[in-house]
C-alpha cells in the first residue's frame, strides 16, 4: 500500500517543493496551509496534489503515515500541531525529511547566504542540466528553464537552496545543517531573520555548523571580501576554499584551493562580462540579467558545476541560455511607455542592488519602486535605517503599509533619500500606478518589491495597463 505523507505548511516554497519530490518518489501526498498563492499554488495544482486551506485537524483523519511539519506559522498552539502531538502521529521537519529521504547518498551542491540563493541555485541546476547530467534540485522559487521548482533527477547530483532559517518549532537549528553538502556556495552574509536571530554572531554560529558538515574532499566557494563570512571561515574550516571576487581574501585560510574567480570587461549594467579564473579569461556571458550581484551568482554557479565535473566553458555556454527566475525582476507587462516588474526583494541590500542594476540598464528613464517591507526582519523595523537609503537608485518610492507592519512606516517615507509616499489600500495603489501610464512622458519602470502576494495587485494592475494600451 502506498504510504501517505501529509505536508503541514505546504504552501511555502520549501514545503511545496518537498511535496512534489515525495509525489515523484511514489508517495501519496496531500497537505494544508493558512493561505496559498502563486507560483507554488499553481505548481501544486498542476501536480494534482490535494491541498486544504486552514489547519483543521479533521484533515488529518484518517491519519497519514507521516506528517512533515514546516516552520512558517506552525508553533505550539496551532490546532493541527496540537492534534498531531495528542494523537501520537509520526512527524518530522521538512529539512530533516529532505536530508534523510532524498539527499542521502547524493552529491549535494548547496547554495547558502543572505542573498541570491534562488537565482544561483537555478543557474547551477541549469548548468548541470545543460551538461546532460539530469540533476535533482530543490529551489525556493520558479526557475524559468524548468517547469517546476523541484525534481528528483536520476544522477548523483542534487542542487539545493540552503536556508539559514530555523528548521521547525521543535528543531531550532538552521535548515541547512540537514543537507550535508559536498559542494557549498556561500554567497554572502548579512543580518537577517530578526525574528529568530538576535545578532549577526548567532547567524555566523549556524553557518559554522554548516561548514562542519562539508567533507575534506569537498569544496567551499566564498566571496573574497565578505567580512562576516571570513570570520566564519576563521573559526575553523576543514575543506578547500575557492574565492569569488576581484579582491584578495583578507583572512588567510590554510586549506584554500588557491582559485580566484572574477569578472573582466563588464558592461555597466551587467548584461555582458568575461569570466576569469586565476587571471585566465574563460569566456563571455551575454544575457538579459542585470546587476553586479548576478555576475557574482554566475561565477559561483560556474565554479560549483566545475567541481561536479562540468568544464567552465560549458557552464558559460549554459548561462548564455539562462532564462532567469520567476519574481526576480520578472517583466509582467511592457509597452513603449511603461514596464512593470515583479521582484522578491526580501532585504534592503537586495532592494539596493536590484534597483542599482536597473538604473544602469535604463539610464535616465524614470524608476518607481513600490516596496512592501513584509519579511519578518523588515516588518519588525529592525533594518529601518537601511530602508531609508536602499532605494537611492529610484526616482520615487511608494511604501505599502501592510497589516503585519509593527512600526510607523511614514517615518521611512519622510526620511527617504528620494521622494516617497505611503499607501495602505491595494486598490488605491493599483489606481495610482495605473495613472503613471502616460504616452506623453518619459518611459517609466515600476518595480513591485514584495515577498508575498501583495493583495493580488499584479493581476489587477496588468489588466488596467492592457486596457489603457488598447
Amino acid at each position: 500500500m502506498t504510504r501517505h505523507i501529509y505536508f503541514l505548511g505546504i504552501g511555502g516554497t520549501l514545503m511545496g517543493s518537498l511535496a512534489q519530490l515525495a509525489q515523484q518518489m511514489g508517495f501519496a501526498v496531500s497537505g494544508s496551509d493558512k493561505a496559498l498563492y502563486p507560483p507554488m499554488s499553481d505548481q501544486l495544482a498542476n501536480a494534482g496534489i490535494t491541498v486544504f486551506e486552514g489547519f483543521d485537524p479533521a484533515q488529518l483523519d484518517p491519519a497519514p503515515d507521516l506528517v512533515v511539519i514546516g516552520n512558517a506559522g506552525l508553533p505550539r498552539g496551532n490546532p493541527a500541531v496540537e492534534y498531531i502531538l495528542d494523537q501520537g502521529l509520526a512527524y518530522t521537519s521538512g529539512a530533516q525529511w529532505l536530508g534523510e529521504t532524498v539527499l542521502q547518498g547524493r552529491w549535494v551542491l548547496a547554495v547558502a547566504g543572505t542573498h541570491g540563493k534562488t537565482t544561483t541555485a537555478s543557474m547551477l541546476a541549469w548548468i548541470l542540466e545543460y551538461a546532460n547530467l539530469n540533476p535533482g534540485y530543490l529551489i525556493g522559487g520558479a526557475p524559468l528553464n524548468f517547469t517546476q521548482s523541484a525534481r528528483l533527477g536520476d544522477s548523483p547530483f542534487f542542487v539545493v537552496e540552503a536556508d539559514e532559517y530555523d528548521t521547525s518549532y521543535f528543531d531550532r537549528r538552521s535548515k541547512f545543517v540537514h543537507y550535508r553538502p559536498r559542494t557549498l556556495i556561500l554567497n554572502n552574509l548579512e543580518f537577517d531573520h530578526a525574528d529568530i536571530f538576535p545578532n549577526i554572531a548567532a547567524i555566523q554560529t549556524q553557518f559554522h555548523n554548516l561548514l562542519r558538515t562539508v567533507p575534506k574532499s569537498g569544496l567551499i566557494l566564498a566571496p573574497s571580501n565578505d567580512e562576516h563570512l571570513n570570520d566564519v571561515l576563521a573559526q575553523g574550516c576543514w575543506t578547500p576554499v575557492s574565492r569569488v571576487g576581484s579582491a584578495p581574501p583578507k583572512h588567510a585560510i590554510d586549506e584554500e584551493s588557491g582559485e580566484l574567480w572574477g569578472i573582466a570587461d563588464a558592461a555597466a549594467d551587467g548584461t555582458e562580462f568575461d569570466v576569469v579564473l586565476n587571471q585566465t579569461n574563460l569566456g563571455r556571458i551575454t544575457w538579459d540579467l542585470s546587476g553586479a550581484h548576478n555576475q557574482t551568482n554566475a561565477l559561483n554557479a560556474i565554479a560549483a558545476a566545475r567541481h561536479a565535473g562540468v568544464p567552465a566553458v560549458q557552464g558559460i555556454e549554459a548561462l548564455n541560455k539562462f532564462a532567469g527566475v520567476k519574481r526576480r525582476m520578472e517583466v509582467l507587462y511592457e509597452d513603449p511607455c511603461f514596464v512593470l516588474y515583479d521582484d522578491f526583494a526580501h532585504h534592503p541590500t537586495a532592494i539596493r542592488t536590484t534597483l542599482a542594476g536597473l538604473r544602469k540598464r535604463v539610464g535616465s528613464e524614470e524608476i518607481i519602486a513600490v516596496i512592501e517591507p513584509r519579511t519578518h526582519t523588515m516588518s519588525l523595523g529592525t533594518l529601518r535605517n537601511e530602508l531609508i537609503n536602499c532605494c537611492a537608485a529610484a526616482d520615487r518610492v511608494i511604501w505599502f503599509r501592510g497589516d503585519n507592519i509593527k512600526w510607523d512606516i511614514s517615518e521611512i517615507a519622510a526620511a527617504c533619500v528620494v521622494p516617497s509616499k505611503v499607501h495602505d489600500n491595494h486598490q488605491a495603489l493599483v489606481d495610482a500606478l495605473s495613472k503613471e501610464h502616460n504616452p506623453q512622458t518619459k518611459r517609466v519602470h515600476v518595480v513591485i518589491m514584495s515577498n508575498g502576494s501583495f493583495g493580488g495587485i499584479y493581476k489587477s494592475l496588468v489588466s488596467n495597463l492592457k486596457q489603457l494600451k488598447s
